[in-house]
């Protein structure tokens, strides 16, 4: 990858890119250290680990309650929830099928869905944590009035850094490298993991706490280096299908008579599975917090993060998001039919239906030991950095471990894309 990035800035055009990149990066990272008048942050925040999730995803932004506190949360939820949609709704189903016109009108929806989202999510942030990280008296005063008004004005501000974070974003993609989207939340998640690393680096300049840090750190890099290598093997593995393709002879020419395969990845599903497990199992502790329930009731006793329930229900729900993902994103009818339509066959399977029942039992069990991967990534780094760090647990969770490895080869690809671009323009000039 280092070889990668070092000839990209030998070429002009792509070194602007990245630049470009950074530069756009830099002032997402700057929104989110700018601080919201009225706002003293959100500490009780540690108690839900849904916002956990979105806190480290914005690089500590949240927890803070500064400009970019809601980061690209709403896009993404956004972007799952019409993605879904179009599953289910013909009209969409349809405009996903219709080129870059559909996507066009695909993402002004996702982008109304971002604005809606983002204001609705902010009104519930701040009802949730309410006047304790609000100084009323720095906006419109104490008065109901007064605090009605400062609320209106906070789900504005909160409203507006999110739609530009979700436009900061979509300007990387058009003019820098790789995916916007998933370039800010990779910044984010390495901020959170940067600051959880610069406290253990804190803890070993005291001598009271020099050893145990220490091992801390060690123990945290020894886990993360594991845990990389494990999840660029899976993430990279992939099960070829053969695939033969008859002689045919237009003509004064044969065409034909070539052999290729069918890629089908283990994950194919990347993170998307935990995010929505993790939201599922998080939503309820949202609703609790919106209606100040006592910490100690039944289901954060008996179904809480730290129990036996939470973990089993986890790994149940990734096991079904990943078989759920992997039917909108792999129809073996479609591909059946395009390798008969086209004169293909698999060896030793018959076209036509016969075929589409052999795909779809591959994909079943590849998927299969996908599940079980993302199952175990997200329970045992949890566990792991639970007793080393707490920090390191919001940190480098299983779906930051994830998200840092998946956007961390797609801006390679991207990058060898760009590069090899540029080299066949200069082969055709």
């Amino acid at each position: 990858m280092f070889q990668t990035i070092v000839n990209a800035f030998k070429i002009k055009e792509v070194r602007n890119k990245i630049l470009i990149t950074i530069a756009l990066l830099f002032v997402y990272r700057l929104g989110c250290h700018i601080p919201v008048p009225g706002i003293m942050g959100f500490d009780s925040l540690n108690e839900l680990s849904f916002l956990q999730i979105m806190n480290a995803v914005s690089g500590g932004a949240l927890s803070t309650g500064t400009f970019f506190a809601m980061g690209i949360g709403p896009y993404i939820n956004a972007s799952i929830i019409i993605q879904l949609l179009s599953v289910g709704i013909p009209a969409l189903e349809r405009l996903s099928k219709q080129g870059e016109e559909g996507r066009r009108k695909i993402n002004s929806y996702t982008r109304i869905a971002t604005l809606i989202l983002a204001l609705a999510q902010s009104i519930g942030i701040l009802v949730a944590f309410g006047d304790a990280g609000i100084r009323f008296e720095m906006l419109f005063g104490q008065t109901d009035f007064g605090k009605a008004a400062s609320y209106v004005f906070l789900v504005l501000v909160y409203t507006t850094g999110a739609t530009l974070t979700m436009w900061l974003g979509e300007r990387i993609t058009d003019y820098g490298v790789s995916n916007g989207i998933s370039l800010l939340i990779f910044a984010g998640v390495l901020s959170t993991a940067g600051q959880a690393i610069l406290g253990l680096f804190q803890q070993m300049a005291d001598p009271a706490t020099a050893m145990s840090a220490t091992w801390n750190l060690v123990g945290f890099l020894a886990t993360a280096i594991v845990m990389f290598a494990a999840i660029v093997t899976v993430h990279e593995a992939e099960r070829k299908i053969p695939v033969q393709y008859a002689k045919q002879v237009k003509g004064r020419k044969m065409y034909g008579g070539q052999s290729t395969h069918i890629p089908i990845k283990v994950n194919s599903s990347g993170v998307m599975p935990l995010i929505f497990s993790f939201s599922i199992l998080s939503f309820p502790d949202l609703i609790i917090s919106l209606f100040n329930v006592p910490s100690d009731n039944w289901w954060t006793t008996y179904v809480g993060v730290n129990s036996w329930v939470y973990m089993v229900l986890l790994c149940l729900l990734i096991l079904f998001f990943s078989y759920f993902y992997n039917q909108i994103q792999f129809n073996p009818d479609d591909i059946s039919k395009s390798i008969q339509g086209n004169g293909g066959f698999i060896p030793g399977t018959r076209p036509g239906k016969p075929t589409a029942d052999y795909l779809r039992r591959v994909s079943n069990r590849i998927t299969l030991f996908g599940a079980i991967f993302l199952a175990l990534v997200a329970l045992i780094p949890s566990l792991i950095f639970k007793s080393i760090d707490i920090g390191l647990v919001n940190a480098f969770s299983a779906t930051g471990l994830l998200i840092v490895v998946s956007i961390s080869l797609e801006f390679e690809q991207a990058l060898q894309s760009q590069i090899m671009m540029k080299n066949y323009k200069g082969f055709l000039k």
